[in-house]
């Protein structure tokens, strides 16, 4: 039997009694690093042997579990945090033990991805998440695109190292687009700051040469942003339209007004300047 669980994101207490339990109960745990889950073993009182089983050594590991499970053995599988096979290690041995027709079931438990959706307090129908986001500014302005067109909430991991420079080159598309960076969540110095797509690149700008503002951000972060209505191809690629929008509407002219100088000067049709309009105005309400 294989039990894959879920484990705490960044406070121990969040283990459930019943992933405790898989954890004692199994031959052997598969963990993403040994030394982190001895922590969470080590807080419980649980001493089930361990197996390493990260990225560089799953496709081996894949071999080595999947002959323990034909044997009738008990392994449960972990990560670092949440969910394995959710953008850690783990879905390539779930897969095979699919196919395979072998015993396995799912631990549910703590997960960062609707901790940050629940924690930006951003309503919406739905939501897609997108992993991590891309390191180059060009690879994020297109996946952006793609997104436009679906529209709606994406959540999405990043690295404090990174941060600033994905919320800036967010901010030169979607600058008035709601959005929350979730940092360090359950942990003791959570962090949870909500605003615009440009208050928030405000908030933690690209470093400078400087000592003050040299320092990357520190922890785990996970990204909530409000994407709105769905755009057409052509307007999801075209940037500045909702700051354009935003900029009229701060000026005292009217929702259809703005929507009339939209459809005019930038050439967008008549429905999606309405909606952009009618979006922009929705926020700033």
């Amino acid at each position: 039997m294989l039990y894959v669980c879920a484990t705490p994101i960044g406070n121990l207490e969040d283990a459930s009694p019943r992933v405790l339990d898989k954890l004692r109960e199994a031959e052997l745990i598969a963990a993403e690093d040994t030394r982190r889950t001895r922590k969470l073993l080590s807080r419980f009182d649980i001493h089930t042997p361990l197996t390493s089983f990260f990225q560089h050594n799953e496709l081996q590991k894949t071999g080595e579990v999947l002959r323990l499970l034909r044997q009738g053995r008990t392994v449960t599988l972990v990560t670092d945090a949440g969910m394995p096979g959710v953008q850690d290690p783990g879905m390539l041995l779930v897969q095979k033990v699919v196919d395979e027709g072998l015993e396995m079931t799912v631990v549910p438990g703590p997960s960062a991805v609707l901790t940050a959706l629940v924690a930006a307090g951003i309503p919406g129908e739905g939501f897609r998440f997108v992993g991590y986001l891309p390191r180059r500014a060009r690879e994020l302005e297109a996946a952006l695109t793609a997104w436009r067109r679906c529209g709606g909430l994406v959540v999405a991991f990043d690295t404090g190292q990174r941060l600033a420079r994905s919320l800036a080159s967010l901010a030169a598309h979607i600058p008035g687009a709601r959005a929350a960076v979730c940092r360090e969540l359950t942990k003791v110095h959570e962090e949870i700051v909500r605003g615009t797509v440009l208050e928030l690149s405000e908030r933690y700008p690209v470093p400078g040469p400087d000592a003050a503002t040299r320092e990357a951000v520190r922890g785990e972060i996970t990204l909530v942003v409000d994407l709105g209505a769905p755009l057409d191809d052509e307007v999801a690629r075209r940037p500045g339209t909702e700051s354009a929008a935003a900029a009229l509407l701060a000026r005292g002219l009217s929702r259809r007004d703005v929507a009339a100088a939209l459809h005019v000067c930038l050439g967008m049709s008549r429905r999606d300047a309405d909606r952009v309009a009618r979006e922009v105005a929705a926020r700033g309400a």
